[in-house]
């Protein structure tokens, strides 16, 4: 038949195609410890939109919400590879961003109007209002940012 409305009316339908709505989860859920304690990414900030405030030696890839996806991932990519290997030449162990000016601004990480972005925001990192902290979700500002 259709489906029934709340006013009582009916609407026919060859196919009904239920959603219940998605709902983001910060790295698909992974749980993730930093000397036994449980990262809460809600309290960390976005650096350069692929490591954590406080986290070392973790960086994830997200894409753009406006354009290509693959474009940021693949300037993260290269992005931390140059840093393995600046590591590597400098003997250095650790990379963890530390957020030490108190001028910048917590912000929401997306800015996106969508049912499913604005019901999970409150699950992920912040950004900041200012780089390195802040994203732009503009590959031409982000290709100079991870130079």
């Amino acid at each position: 038949k259709g489906i029934l409305l709340k006013s009582g009316e009916e609407l026919e339908a060859d196919v009904i195609v239920t959603a219940t709505g998605l709902n983001l989860k910060v790295l698909g859920g992974l749980d993730l410890t930093v000397d036994g304690r449980h990262v809460d990414f809600p309290q960390t900030m976005s650096y350069k939109g692929m490591m954590y405030s406080d986290v070392p030696n973790f960086a994830s890839a997200f894409g753009y919400t406006n354009a290509s996806w693959t474009l940021k991932c693949d300037l993260t990519c290269e992005y931390v590879c140059r840093l393995i290997n600046h590591m590597d030449d400098k003997g250095m162990k650790q990379a963890t961003p530390r957020l030490r000016d108190g001028s910048v601004e917590e912000e929401p990480w997306l800015d996106f109007a969508s049912g499913y972005v604005q019901r999970s925001v409150d699950k992920f990192p912040k950004q900041g209002s200012k780089k390195p902290w802040k994203l732009y979700q503009n590959y031409a500002l982000d290709i100079m940012a991870m130079k």
